[in-house]
């Protein structure tokens, strides 16, 4: 679990494909944040929860199998990227942001950058079938970064970017045309699956049959 509060803006230090997978080095600069690193623990990488599998002289290792890489833009990394970072979250840790579980739900794509004098909005565009999930003022991670949701019109909505989130991760190399990682709230998520579940059942508002939650595979 995570905050979307970016702890790091590391670097991609190298790429090796191994079959249907790549082998993603990871350098990152605050030894404070990471050098306590151990193998087998999450990091989420632009905001996608990757398992550490090796570590080096300030970089670590993740294997992405090709289920991350069909849902998010780790498949287009380069040596030299710049990538938002953050470690797990502990139970003691303040909440400064929302619930993010590093489980990308699909790409979003820039649509513009607009400087408003003080801060920063971005458009994005994403696939129709979430749009239950996004609502006005509500929260979303964006390459792993907790944002609130400024407005939302049919497939796109925007985000307003203070100077600080601007100036310490990866949003400020955004232009036009980019690829996102998108993960929508959980609490969303589950709302609408309980709806559709609802729908499913006739409308009935009443309790639901144990045996008719395992016919639709709840």
């Amino acid at each position: 679990m995570f905050t979307g509060i970016v702890k790091d803006r590391g670097t991609v230090a190298a790429i090796r494909s191994q079959g249907t997978r790549l082998r993603i080095t990871v350098r990152y600069k605050n030894r404070h944040e990471f050098d306590d690193l151990a193998i087998d623990e999450s990091v989420a990488i632009n905001g996608a929860c990757q398992t550490v599998v090796a570590l080096g002289d300030e970089t670590f290792d993740v294997d992405t199998i090709g289920e991350t890489l069909k849902k998010t833009t780790l498949g287009y990394f380069v040596p030299g990227v710049s990538v938002n970072l953050e470690r797990a979250v502990r139970p003691s840790d303040r909440l400064g942001g929302h619930f993010v579980q590093g489980h990308v739900d699909c790409v979003g794509t820039v649509l513009g950058v607009y400087d408003l004098g003080g801060s920063r909005e971005i458009r994005i565009s994403f696939p129709d079938e979430f749009m239950p999930f996004i609502v006005p003022v509500g929260s979303i991670a964006i390459d792993g970064v907790s944002l609130t949701v400024a407005n939302v019109k049919a497939n796109t909505f925007s985000v307003a970017i203070i100077p600080y989130t601007f100036e310490n991760t990866t949003i400020n190399n955004l232009k036009e045309g980019d690829r996102l990682n998108l993960e929508f709230d959980i609490l969303g998520k589950y709302i609408a699956r309980q709806q559709a579940l609802l729908k499913e059942a006739g409308g009935n508002s009443g309790k639901i049959s144990e045996s008719w939650l395992r016919d639709v595979g709840y």
